[in-house]
């Protein structure tokens, strides 16, 4: 069957930013910092607000209305990513997630006993784990290659001989490298070497919704305002584990899945608008696809259909970069091996050029973005930072053309 292409005019009119004064006639290249909202997403919300903003579950109408609508968020996310409802669990951002899981971690490790790191992670992956060395447990870190930036399995092997590592935390693709990590391969090498794993994915969800199952991994985070949603971290924690890493909530909640690793309650408009992220990813699969039963199905469909996508556009940007020498294109040059993030290195203060590009209608960012570990170790000048242009599948190929028109004034 032939893959249909993306209708991008039928994408953007679910984005209600595309037709605000100050907005529509803007070019937005800073996706990676947060998407746009979906329409299905702000009308969940503003309707939490209106007409369910009480504590959920009461005996009482807007009581269970707010809480039918958060727990469909957890259940139809789960769906889509292929777990169960309950190993699915909402918390305040994934950094706070990650602080919270490596606290639990924290109780259930022994001295002597060793995590993995990478040199490639955004910190909110790195730096919570890192602190375990504080109690005495060994923190080993698998560095990228420090021209290319990729995270390369074969360096990881050695990390893994001795038997003694029990978590191996990395990205699915960097915030400012962008590859594509092999996720199912790595974690078959940490699950055969008697480890679990962490993935961050904060960088690839906003590109469709990956298959957890399929990919094996034991965790899976991600962050819902990146992915067209509200300000929430998404964490899934695979059963096996779940049950057996000390529970980090209130002790009388301990027996409950989903809040074993949610010390507060998460804010319940936005848990609850977070079935309006699946509310747009079903209404993208009705529109281009026939009728699928199946979530995790659906979601595939559309993660494949948003990644031909964002490949096709952002070619000619990448080519574009490529064939300067005047900057350091940071990762691969070609787009099915990454995702559309694309940090570059100037040799000089990144921050100007971002303000010129805003003059000229183009809205992206310079810096760090918290991904000091992996500038420092491809030797990029962190005062200079890098400039970072990220599409997602609602960029449009004229977008692309105008970024590179501008970028050909500015630099």
């Amino acid at each position: 069957m032939t893959q249909p292409s993306l209708d991008l005019s039928h994408v953007r009119a679910q984005f209600p930013a595309f037709s605000q004064p100050g907005l529509r006639d803007q070019a937005f290249f800073e996706n990676a910092g947060g998407s746009y909202a979906c329409v299905q997403v702000i009308e969940r919300l503003a309707r939490f607000y209106r007409t369910r903003k009480v504590q959920p579950y009461a005996p009482y109408a807007a009581a269970q209305a707010g809480g039918e609508e958060m727990d469909e968020a957890r259940a139809r996310l789960a769906a889509m990513l292929s777990v169960a409802t309950d190993e699915l669990s909402f918390g305040p951002s994934t950094s706070a997630n990650t602080y919270v899981l490596a606290q639990a971690f924290r109780g259930a490790l022994k001295p002597g006993e060793a995590v993995v790191v990478t040199s490639q992670d955004h910190e909110a992956n790195s730096g919570p784990w890192r602190r375990l060395a504080a109690d005495g447990v060994e923190v080993r870190e698998w560095q990228i290659d420090a021209a290319t930036g990729q995270l390369d399995p074969a360096r990881l092997a050695p990390l893994l001989a001795d038997g003694r590592v029990r978590l191996v935390a990395f990205p699915h693709c960097s915030n400012v490298v962008g590859e594509i990590n092999p996720v199912a391969e790595i974690v078959a090498m940490a699950h055969a070497a008697g480890a679990v794993t962490c993935v961050d994915g904060v960088s690839y969800a906003p590109h469709g919704l990956p298959n957890v199952a399929a990919l094996g991994a034991d965790i899976y985070l991600f962050s819902a305002y990146k992915v067209y949603g509200p300000h929430q971290g998404i964490m899934v924690i695979r059963r096996a584990l779940a049950e057996r890493l000390p529970n980090q909530g209130h002790w009388f909640n301990g027996a409950a899945l989903f809040k074993r690793f949610t010390p507060a309650g998460p804010d319940h408009a936005q848990v609850a608008a977070c079935a309006g992220i699946v509310d747009y990813f079903d209404e993208l699969h009705a529109h281009h696809f026939a009728p699928g039963p199946d979530p995790a199905a659906r979601a595939e469909a559309v993660h494949d259909l948003m990644r031909a996508h964002e490949a096709r556009i952002v070619a000619p940007l990448l080519d574009f970069l490529s064939d300067r020498n005047d900057l350091r294109l940071i990762g691969p040059r070609d787009a099915a091996r990454r995702a559309p993030t694309v940090a570059v290195a100037l040799g000089r203060d990144a921050e100007p050029v971002a303000e010129a590009l805003a003059r000229e209608g183009i809205n992206c960012w310079a810096g760090d973005f918290y991904a000091r570990r992996p500038l420092e170790a491809m030797g990029v000048d962190i005062g200079q930072g890098v400039l970072r242009l990220s599409a997602v599948h609602y960029t449009s190929a004229e977008d692309v053309a105008r970024l590179i028109a501008a970028l050909g004034r500015v630099l």
